[in-house]
């Protein structure tokens, strides 16, 4: 049984950072069990279910071993935990660059204001668009990002409009265009936004250039 200091962790790692503002840099994940959505392209189901339970003092001290600056809150979807949120405010105060990984599914206005929030819109490829939660869009940050995972050309056109309708380059200082892996060529999806004059930042997964098809960071 979990309590106020717990938390379900599925595993803690280092590991570069693949995607997102910090791509490239040395970061330890903490990925936390439990998801309530099912994306058709999900790479981590191993997720979904199991784990172990883990006093958060306990989580800090396995990220000081490691002696890394970055530290990245990721899932499953992370927030579906609440004492996550504990998680992230103890880690920042410990003076960790913190980010979160989220699926947009969940609120995320209680997030300390220092983390770094990765959110998703998920499109209608990813078969879970109808979770979609557009009232985190007002709480996100400038120091924010989100984050399109495009898996075919009505993704994108999809995408193109969610950009427009809830202008979402002056809410935040980047959005990200990510082509699903194996779903869609980075040159297609990289003439459409050159053709139309996008103003966000296409990313490709580096851990998946690294070492191949292998579960996301």
């Amino acid at each position: 049984m979990s309590s106020k200091n717990t938390l379900r962790i599925t595993e803690i790692f280092h590991s570069l950072q693949g995607e997102s503002k910090t791509v490239g840099i040395p970061t330890v994940f903490v990925r936390l069990t439990g998801c309530p959505l099912r994306c058709q392209y999900c790479d981590t189901a191993y997720a979904f279910d199991g784990g172990e339970l883990m006093e958060l003092d306990a989580i800090k001290a396995v990220l000081d071993e490691y002696a890394c600056d970055y530290v990245t809150v990721t899932g499953g979807e992370p927030l579906a935990q609440p004492n996550c949120l504990q998680l992230m405010e103890l880690l920042c105060d410990a003076g960790y660059k913190v980010s979160l990984e989220t699926s947009g599914a969940m609120p995320i206005e209680q997030v300390d204001k220092r983390v770094s929030i990765v959110m998703d819109l998920k499109t209608p490829a990813s078969k879970e668009a109808d979770k979609n939660r557009y009232e985190n869009i007002p709480f996100l940050k400038p120091s924010d990002q989100v984050k399109f995972v495009i898996c075919d050309e009505n993704d994108y056109l999809w995408s193109k409009a969610k950009l427009d309708q809830y202008d979402l380059g002056a809410k935040v200082n980047e959005v990200l265009f990510s082509p699903s892996f194996e779903e869609i060529g980075p040159a297609q999806l990289a003439e459409w936004i050159l053709r139309d004059k996008l103003k966000i930042r296409m990313q490709m997964q580096l851990h998946k250039q690294i070492w191949g098809s292998v579960a996301g960071v």
